[in-house]
């Protein structure tokens, strides 16, 4: 460009749209670049809304599972905060703050969200319904720790990180409901599965159905129960301890030292 420039008599600048002219160059994009908006639900708005997301730490959402319970013993990916997250309402759209949940498919890739929204003391915002999802579920959920032979899954957030707490080694996969547990997608490393029952019908109907798909593909199934409903229940009415105490005798020899943590 300074040759062209210094041999025409041109400015750099014109020694540039001379020679874009020359080899039909397309001009540039001037002005600002718009993004073209995701569509509702589908799993791009859903990336889209998590990398939008803060980690949890010092967050309201760290508060919220405090309060009932659960507190991390180590980082988990799949959870982050939103201080002002959408919900639509028939009086219109509202903004809260809410903890967010990464569901995500077999490779990793973010396929939909859960959405916890929130009260400004920690608790769960008074609505009809403080919990949506959105997104590719079937078959998909939100993990917690990496996939391998030996895993547990269950239906709520705060029912399996429960389970985390009192074994955080053992890797866990919440898929958000009884219907989506009963069709999880099980992953090629996997040999053993503990499914985490809820107290209720629902529960003991997707742990037949997910058992029974367990037991068609070759995998050893093994139930974990409750004291009471479930297992985030039971670690607020009887403590970490006695929750852990009462989880290990239902594990498959071995599995306690496995996935304890180190003492």
């Amino acid at each position: 460009m300074d040759l062209i420039a210094l041999n025409r008599g041109l400015s750099i600048r014109d020694a540039i749209s001379e020679a874009r002219a020359v080899l039909h160059l397309p001009l540039p994009v001037t002005g600002t670049v718009t993004t073209a908006m995701a569509p509702k639900g589908s799993p791009e708005a859903c990336r889209r809304l998590f990398a939008a997301s803060k980690p949890l730490p010092g967050t309201l959402a760290e508060r919220y599972l405090a309060k009932r319970g659960i507190v991390l013993s180590y980082p988990e990916p799949a959870l982050r905060f939103h201080p002002r997250c959408h919900r639509w309402e028939p009086s219109g759209t509202i903004s809260l703050p809410a903890l967010i949940a990464a569901v995500t498919d077999d490779g990793g890739h973010v396929s939909g969200l859960h959405r916890t929204w929130l009260s400004p003391d920690g608790d769960k915002a008074a609505l009809d319904d403080p919990r949506r999802a959105m997104g590719h579920l079937l078959g998909n959920a939100v993990r917690f720790g990496p996939v391998g032979p030996v895993m547990a899954a269950g239906e709520g957030l705060e029912t399996m990180l429960s389970l985390r707490q009192a074994l955080p080694l053992l890797p866990v996969v919440a898929a958000l409901s009884a219907a989506h547990l009963a069709a999880w997608t099980f992953p090629a490393l996997l040999r053993r599965l503990y499914i985490v029952c809820d107290a209720d019908p629902a529960g003991e109907w997707a742990f037949a159905r997910l058992s029974s798909r367990g037991h068609a593909a070759a995998l050893a199934v093994l139930p974990l129960r409750p004291r009471r409903d479930d297992l985030n229940s039971d670690l607020m009415v009887y403590g970490l301890m006695a929750l852990r105490e009462w989880i290990v005798p239902q594990l498959a020899a071995g599995d306690a030292a496995t996935f304890l943590p180190c003492r």
